[in-house]
């Protein structure tokens, strides 16, 4: 067991509907020492790829994001949930259904923030469906980019996502994955 498996068996919470909460030291209080140790792991196994650029898509993969980034000596792009006044129109977009808000939103990032010069790696908190990440991708496809792969913390293996990415051939590093979760027991079962 790693130290985020461990960290989730201590801390996380199983809740009915196969969502787990983990709130308390990953997306809402958030420990620096756990995700300084994640991005660690994610500089190891992408180690000699050609990192220009972090993306991630707001808001909680913005704090995993940034100590990857930090690491590795990289600008951190996030994807917006809404266009707001200061954006401007030149933007790329896709469209991203969430599976724990149940909403779709579009997302956009402006072109001048990623180019066909970057070699990116995208990091997020969470892969169920792999909504998010196929958003993320789309966007990069738009600019021309470079994926070098998605550094993911958990990963929902009963569900879809990961599979059909990775047999899209993108290279996904997650760093638990969950093969059953079990709400009435608050058991998980990893891989």
């Amino acid at each position: 067991m790693n130290f985020l498996e461990e960290r989730i068996i201590n801390d996380g919470v199983v809740k009915a509907g196969n969502i787990l909460k983990v709130d308390s030291f990953l997306n809402h209080k958030i420990d620096i020492e756990l995700l300084r140790n994640m991005a660690l792991e994610w500089q190891k196994r992408y180690n000699g790829s050609k990192i220009t650029k972090i993306l991630t898509i707001e808001a909680s993969g913005i704090a995993l994001a940034t100590m990857t980034a930090n690491l590795l000596n990289v600008p951190l792009v996030f994807a917006k949930k809404a266009k707001t006044a200061n954006i401007s129109d030149n933007l790329y977009k896709a469209t991203v259904k969430s599976y724990t808000h149940n909403k779709t939103n579009t997302i956009v990032v402006e072109k001048d923030y990623i180019n066909k010069d970057d070699c990116v790696l995208v990091i997020d908190d969470f892969l169920a469906n792999g909504e998010a990440l196929t958003g993320l991708f789309e966007i990069l496809h738009q600019a021309s980019s470079t994926i070098v792969g998605a550094g993911i913390a958990i990963e929902k293996g009963f569900q879809d996502g990961g599979k059909k990415l990775r047999e899209m051939g993108y290279r996904i590093e997650s760093l638990a994955i969950i093969d059953k979760m079990d709400a009435s027991s608050g058991k998980i079962y990893f891989r």
